[in-house]
């Protein structure tokens, strides 16, 4: 029998990144986890702390706190380093500062000999994912961005409450970037095979101005929650370690990530979010919606303000 097991390198264990472990480990996802951080007490404290948990975790986890090194035999390294959202600023501020710091993670990382599949969170994610698959030279399959995972969740959850379902029966999507010019794709969106447009037409207590209130809910929502709480960390943690399962586990998925297309949708040369066919090599493939006349012009807005926004920085 083969010994080999899963490894995951976490590099940033902020809230995010802490979140992210702590679900993983609540869900028996990995057999190993590798915890690396600038602040080392809190990250071999993070180790600790999970470690006294792993007898109520649903099978064993090895985890440590560790550095770059511990690159070169992981399947899978998830970068939630960098700087965060603050209230006010938008995803897209982020960039320059948060594009310096990745270029230095990203040569660690590439120095000890990694070559399994990179997984982006920090935001502006689709950036972000954009300078890592530059810096590292590494196939566009291996390098994933988090792009609208939890943008869809969200839109699927109120969507769900809107209609009194369950929203694991809600099939939505949500693409373009993960931010302020994002898109609902109305034309595909259905609850169990029906079309939320006849559910609309048919039932009076439907209204396609409450649907339009309800994405504006889901687009800014990670301002309300930071307004409240500072941050977001819970739902992308989640997000995330469903990626993550995905691709250990050779699922082949469907999930809405942060892709680089080469001509899907009439575009190319960006990473952004569409829906995605995920497994153990990483991106296998993209699904390409027949979206309508308006969807397309707002996807081709989104794509226009990502590269103009990277352009200062990335070209």
């Amino acid at each position: 029998m083969s010994d080999r097991v899963n490894r995951v390198v976490l590099v940033g264990t902020g809230a995010v990144g802490s979140s992210y472990a702590f679900a993983l480990i609540n869900q028996g996802v990995t057999e190993e986890l590798v915890l690396v951080d600038l602040n080392k007490a809190k990250s071999e404290g993070d180790a600790m702390d999970l470690n006294h948990g792993i007898p109520f975790a649903p099978s064993p986890t090895k985890i440590w706190f560790g550095d770059y090194s511990d690159c070169q035999d992981a399947d899978l390294v998830v970068i939630c380093a960098g700087a965060n959202q603050k209230p006010g600023e938008t995803r897209l501020d982020l960039v320059e500062k948060n594009t310096r710091i990745f270029k230095g993670i990203v040569d660690e990382i590439l120095a000890s000999g990694f070559k399994g599949i990179f997984l982006v969170a920090t935001n502006p994610v689709d950036i972000l994912t954009y300078a890592v698959w530059k810096f590292s030279g590494f196939p566009k399959e291996r390098v994933i961005g988090s792009g609208t995972i939890l943008d869809t969740a969200r839109f699927r959850y109120l969507l769900g409450e809107y209609f009194k379902v369950d929203t694991r029966n809600v099939h939505a999507y949500i693409i373009g970037e993960h931010g302020d010019t994002e898109l609902p794709v109305w034309s595909h969106a259905d609850i169990a095979g029906r079309k939320i447009s006849d559910w609309i037409e048919t039932k009076d207590e439907y209204k396609q101005e409450h649907l339009e209130e309800l994405f504006l809910n889901v687009r800014d929502a990670a301002y309300h929650i930071i307004e409240r709480k500072g941050a977001t960390f819970y739902g992308i943690a989640m997000g995330l370690v469903r990626l993550t399962k995905a691709i250990l586990q050779n699922e082949n998925s469907v999930i809405t990530v942060s892709a680089y297309l080469t001509g899907e949708y009439g575009h190319e040369d960006v990473f952004i979010g569409v829906p995605a066919v995920v497994n153990r090599k990483g991106i296998r493939e993209i699904v390409q919606l027949d979206l309508n006349d308006t969807e397309k012009e707002k996807f081709a807005h989104s794509v226009a303000v990502l590269k103009k926004t990277m352009e200062p920085v990335l070209k």
